[in-house]
């Protein structure tokens, strides 16, 4: 295959996914800088490694080398703090709607910076498999790809994951 050829393909296949690999490098590596680098990187390692994707879920591949960069530039900085992400709301949100004041407003911000928190304070196994859940809306096989593990691996990491989330938003609760 040309050069051209290769641009086109990885477009095609992976170009639509960017957004999820930009999610979950950022869930995991806790800041938006060292996404941005750990998705480049991946693109790159993808496009490196076009040759050998047969074909399949083209998300899931590229999610699973987002994920090991992310792991690899884990290791890399063992000791950093987790940042947590501020929450973006969309204003067309129609949900919102007419009942958007400044107390609904402030309620919905604190309660997102706690489940934020409650999030970014499990480890990245587990904090993962929900972001993989529930943010990116992935099906358990899919995930299993990603994550290289046993589809019953996945679903006992995420009930126990979710079990996790459970405890840690009730603490912050607590000291609220």
């Amino acid at each position: 295959m040309s050069q051209k050829a290769d641009v086109k393909r990885f477009e095609e296949l992976f170009a639509p996914h960017m957004d999820a690999a930009y999610n979950l490098a950022r869930w995991l590596t806790g800041n938006e800088s060292s996404a941005h680098d750990v998705v480049q990187e991946s693109a790159l390692r993808a496009f490196r490694f076009l040759h050998r994707f047969a074909g399949g879920n083209a998300r899931a591949w590229l999610l699973a080398i987002v994920r090991n960069q992310s792991y690899t530039w884990l290791k890399a900085s063992a000791g950093n703090r987790w940042i947590a992400i501020g929450d973006e709301m969309p204003e067309d949100d129609l949900a919102l709607g007419h009942t958007q004041t400044p107390e609904i407003n402030a309620i919905r911000t604190e309660e997102a910076a706690l489940l934020q928190q409650a999030l970014t304070a499990l480890p990245p196994a587990f904090r993962e498999i929900i972001v993989l859940k529930e943010l990116e809306d992935m099906s358990y096989k899919d995930i299993a790809i990603v994550t290289d593990v046993p589809l019953g691996t996945v679903m006992s990491r995420l009930a126990r994951a979710r079990s996790m989330l459970r405890t840690e938003l009730v603490k912050l609760y607590r000291h609220e």
